[in-house]
């Protein structure tokens, strides 16, 4: 072994110090990459079956003693998959600068291994500790028999995905200092739920907010087209200078968004100003760190009816007050909907009282009446509520709905809020500000005016339309499906619940929306029940802070 590098295993831990320039470790490879054997010792049998847990042990001893030592290649050998462990490793050492690596195996559990990494980030003078834990499985190679490393990204680091790099170095973008509307400043540590958010609004516009860069170990993901854009920050060597950054949230409403979610496991809530399009909350209680409430793509159920009835109104198809009986069961080409177990029929009912009960028999009935087509719905989602065009400008990645032309049963599935229409917090927040004001208001999270970015556009509602929807959603909010969860708040209030079906999944999503005077919110929980249920109560709460 050369000099300078001493290797040692004491009490299960695999420390290298790395004091050369060079990498070997042949002694610790060899025989197992290909080599030894005489010629006539005939063929070896491949070995088949889960790796025994002595091989467990000793794949994994010899794996990270390699990793340890900084001998890449020899590490790799360990691994089902060379080429990629060998680039990751070797990035580990050369561009994320991690150096007197420290591995600790822990118990095994089955062919799973956990263990913990200690190692020092150096760059520039500048070095610091990073600790943390990660985990690797030993499967059986399907051509050699040997038992190997599984290899993937998160071996290394656990926040790795495929093709994603540690990089240590001058930060991609300076740091900013996010405000609300008053000038607020807003830190993850009090808004947790915005931390993934405010990485993304600093990957964008921390160049232009005025500040100076740092030094860090950071996540460099694999689908930026090299470039730097949402590099997620491990550690900070180096402070940078921040830039200030002003958002349209609002604390106060952030702050009870933030624990409004918490109520419901995988919920999202949005909330928005109808009179301005700005978005005052958005927060997220997933497993996961995917902002659901922007990019979420879902069936919003029932909520999706407040879409559908503004189609009826616009078309001349009924009014609030008009028609609209509602069966146990209605059938269209073929396909036989029921409504919400338990609600009793009412052939002679108007059309806000099936609105305020959510009747989905109502809806369906109404769905093959004179003017209406396969694509009505998508006009007018497109047209008046500015979905569906893949062109809203929020200031950071959102998905903008979906509502396609359908034919078939998916015609009138999609009114109801399932089938092929796809929407998510954000989206039925400005559905539900566009109902209150009649004016589509693109949303967003940060001034037009910081890049002076082009914003969606839409025709908006007929005040006609608007007056009667309002009336229909202060019915359901008052006395409907919307009125246990919305009870207690007073003023100019309305709501829409929704449960959407999901094969496969036991209980429904909850949906939920309403707005309070200059407030309209909407929140989803995947797989929490009734909209009323899980949802409710989290828009509830959003609209008594705002």
């Amino acid at each position: 072994m050369r000099k300078g590098v001493k290797i040692a295993l004491v009490g299960g831990v695999f420390t290298a110090m790395v004091g050369g320039a060079g990498y070997g470790a042949y002694n610790l490879v060899n025989g197992v990459t290909g080599g030894g054997g005489s010629s006539g010792s005939g063929p070896v049998a491949v070995k088949t079956g889960p790796p025994t847990s002595d091989e467990v042990r000793e794949t994994t001893r010899k794996f990270l003693a390699a990793w340890a030592d900084g001998d890449a290649r020899g590490a790799a050998a360990y691994t089902n998959n060379r080429e990629a462990a060998a680039t990751a490793l070797t990035g580990y050492r050369e561009d994320a600068h991690l150096t007197k690596v420290k591995l600790t195996p822990k118990r095994a559990s089955g062919a799973r291994v956990p263990f913990s990494v200690s190692a020092t980030v150096s760059y520039k003078g500048k070095s610091k500790p990073f600790t943390y834990d990660s985990q690797l499985t030993v499967v059986r190679g399907e051509t050699t028999g040997r038992a190997l490393v599984d290899w993937s990204a998160a071996v290394v680091h656990p926040s790795l995905e495929k093709g994603d790099t540690l990089v240590t170095g001058e930060a991609t973008a300076p740091p900013i200092q996010a405000v609300d509307r008053a000038g607020t400043v807003l830190r993850p540590k009090d808004h947790p739920s915005l931390a993934p958010l405010l990485d993304k609004l600093r990957a964008k516009y921390g160049d232009s907010a005025g500040g100076k860069p740092g030094v860090e170990l950071y996540v460099r993901p694999a689908d930026t087209e090299q470039t730097d854009a949402g590099a997620r920050t491990l550690l900070t060597l180096a402070k940078g200078r921040p830039g200030k950054l002003r958002t349209t949230l609002s604390a106060g409403v952030q702050k009870a968004a933030e624990q409004a979610v918490l109520r419901s496991d995988e919920s999202s809530v949005v909330a928005v100003k109808p009179s301005t399009g700005e978005i005052l909350a958005v927060a997220n209680n997933r497993k996961d760190a995917f902002n659901a409430a922007f990019e979420g793509r879902v069936m919003p159920g029932s909520t999706m009816k407040i879409l559908t009835a503004a189609m009826f109104l616009d078309k001349g198809v009924t009014k609030a007050a008009g028609p609209a009986p509602c069966p146990a069961t209605a059938t269209w080409q073929s396909q036989t909907i029921s409504n919400l177990k338990g609600m009793v029929p009412n052939e002679s009912a108007t059309f806000s009282e099936s609105f305020a009960r959510s009747c989905n028999t109502a809806f369906v009935k109404l769905i093959d009446e004179e003017g209406i087509t396969d694509s009505s719905l998508t006009e007018e989602a497109r047209n008046n509520f500015g979905l569906g065009g893949d062109d809203w400008q929020v200031g950071v990645t959102s998905f903008d709905g979906s509502v396609p032309a359908s034919a078939g049963p998916d015609r009138a599935a999609n009114a109801i809020g399932q089938g092929k229409v796809e929407m998510n917090p954000l989206n039925m927040a400005s559905v539900t500000a566009t109902a209150m004001t009649g004016t589509f208001r693109q949303p967003v999270i940060v001034p037009k005016s910081l890049d002076d970015r082009e914003l969606a556009t839409a025709q908006g509602l007929r005040a006609s339309t608007v007056q009667q929807l309002r009336q229909m959603m202060h019915r359901t909010a008052v006395s409907g499906t919307g009125a246990r969860a919305m009870a207690g708040l007073g003023g100019d209030i309305g709501a829409k619940t929704g449960s959407a079906e999901v094969d496969g999944q036991e209980k429904s999503d909850s949906w939920f929306t309403g707005y309070r005077g200059d407030v309209a919110a909407a929140a989803m929980a995947q797989g929490g029940g009734h909209g009323g249920d899980a949802a409710g109560p989290i828009v509830a709460a959003v609209l008594r802070a705002g």
